[in-house]
């Protein structure tokens, strides 16, 4: 009964996790939540496969609203 207690929490979690990514890239840091979600994404791949597809599909959204592969932007200041 633990075990699926632990996953119900993990998926709440997750939830959470993607919403506050969305809200990350919404606020113009879209870089930054695509590190975040592939980080997600390596943390997830073999334990939970559902969390990692909603991650992954969560990247592959916010890939086009950054720049080039291989460039970083420049801090603001």
């Amino acid at each position: 009964m633990a075990a699926i207690a632990d996953h119900e929490e993990t998926q709440k979690l997750g939830a959470v996790l993607l919403a506050a990514l969305k809200a990350l890239a919404d606020a113009g840091e879209a870089e930054q939540a695509c590190r975040l979600a592939g980080r997600a994404c390596v943390a997830l791949r073999w334990e939970d496969g559902r969390q990692w597809r909603r991650f992954n599909a969560l990247l592959h959204r916010l890939a086009p609203r950054t720049g080039p592969v291989g460039t970083t932007r420049e801090a603001p200041g």
